[in-house]
């Protein structure tokens, strides 16, 4: 069916998706502050006057972007969720983030760039949206530190996605994917080493 003969409400819902896919992407590569909302049109194949229809603020493009990156984790840890063993899960997790090395380097980790740019805008609590969406991902996992019956399993969240979000920065400031190649190596190493307490009898 071509975009002329859909209904209109389907046509609506296929732009509004095509504009949030492209603001995730261009947000992540120029940062909000570089951004137009033509920039964004023209990556979405959307006239530039519609976008108003459908956001009226650039700050609104930067909300849709943030949700389109949290429904894209949720994709990720629901695909993730499929495997039997949380340590599984945790390795699949750490092997997709060093898949990525490539746009880690250019660009920075799509979230974390984005919260630490919100951050220094006085206006708004964006900054606060993004931060929500790396507490899911903390959340999810920590329930798998948690589903290994490791102590601290909150700390140990912490300390993975701190580590990912580190290696991301370095590889993007070195303009080198090989650190998350090297790191991502380290962190699997890591989560084989961890054991759950010995149960007394």
């Amino acid at each position: 069916m071509t975009d002329s003969v859909k209904p209109r409400a389907a046509r609506g819902a296929d732009k509004r998706r095509r504009l949030t896919a492209a603001a995730a992407r261009i947000l992540h590569e120029q940062g909000v502050e570089r951004t137009t909302l033509a920039d964004i049109a023209r990556v979405a194949e959307v006239p530039v006057g519609n976008v108003y229809y459908y956001f009226k603020t650039k700050d609104e493009l930067v909300q849709a972007a943030l949700s389109e990156h949290s429904s894209r984790l949720d994709d990720l840890t629901g695909r993730l969720d499929e495997l039997t063993d949380p340590r599984d899960r945790l390795k699949a997790l750490v092997e997709a983030w060093v898949g990525q090395r490539d746009v880690a380097a250019r660009y920075g980790c799509p979230t974390g760039t984005l919260a630490v740019e919100l951050d220094k805008r006085a206006d708004g609590t964006l900054d606060v949206e993004a931060g929500a969406v790396i507490r899911r991902l903390l959340d999810w996992t920590g329930q798998q530190f948690r589903a290994l019956g490791l102590p601290d399993p909150d700390d140990l969240a912490v300390t993975l996605v701190s580590a990912y979000q580190g290696m991301s920065l370095l590889a993007n400031a070195l303009r080198d994917p090989d650190v998350m190649t090297r790191e991502g190596a380290r962190l699997l190493h890591w989560l084989d080493s961890l054991k759950a307490p010995r149960q007394t009898p």
